[in-house]
């Protein structure tokens, strides 16, 4: 088996960069994850510096990652844009076609990071809200989306099982938020 860990960005401000407190939680998720042979984040600075302030290195970046530019990005924010649970986000992939498109692009990207590792290998991917959403359902399409409950706030994510074919278990990590 293979697993690979999607995360959300930290806490950022409304021009983009990870904050103070986005800084101290992702050091708080960081030192309770990994060790990762592969840690790959967006090209968006506010990845590269969770998986900085999580404590790991950042192997690699993918814009497939990213937040989509253009028409694209702009339909499918519309398509997923009131989606707040991973069974709202599996109604938009259905009759999506942005949202089908952005799905399908996770999934191709995170199998192939799958396929990358060693037996029992670990990877970290560092994304963006929506994208681990939408990634998640594609991989494992006949789930119980109802089950996974809420969207992914900062720093929490999925972690996927891959038998080294296909993703055959999830699990969704929350993350405890502290006052």
């Amino acid at each position: 088996m293979r697993y690979i860990e999607v995360r959300r960005h930290s806490i950022r401000n409304d021009a983009g960069q990870i904050t103070p407190a986005g800084i101290e939680l992702a050091r708080r998720v960081g030192h309770d994850i990994g060790p990762f042979n592969r840690v790959i984040t967006s090209t968006i600075a506010r990845t590269i510096d969770t998986a900085t302030a999580m404590g790991f290195k950042v192997d690699a970046q993918d814009e497939r990652l990213g937040i989509p530019r253009g028409t694209l990005g702009s339909q499918f924010g519309d398509e997923i844009g009131w989606a707040r649970t991973f069974a709202d986000f599996a109604w938009a992939i259905e009759r999506g076609e942005a949202a089908a498109y952005i799905a399908q692009l996770q999934k191709d990207m995170w199998q192939a990071v799958a396929m990358s590792l060693p037996e029992n290998g670990r990877g970290l991917l560092i994304t963006h809200s929506g994208n681990t959403e939408a990634g998640a359902v594609a991989c494992l399409p006949n789930a119980d989306y109802k089950a996974w409950g809420p969207y992914c706030s900062y720093c929490e994510g999925v972690r996927l099982q891959f038998d080294g074919e296909k993703f055959t278990a999830i699990e969704i990590l929350r993350v405890e938020r502290q006052a």
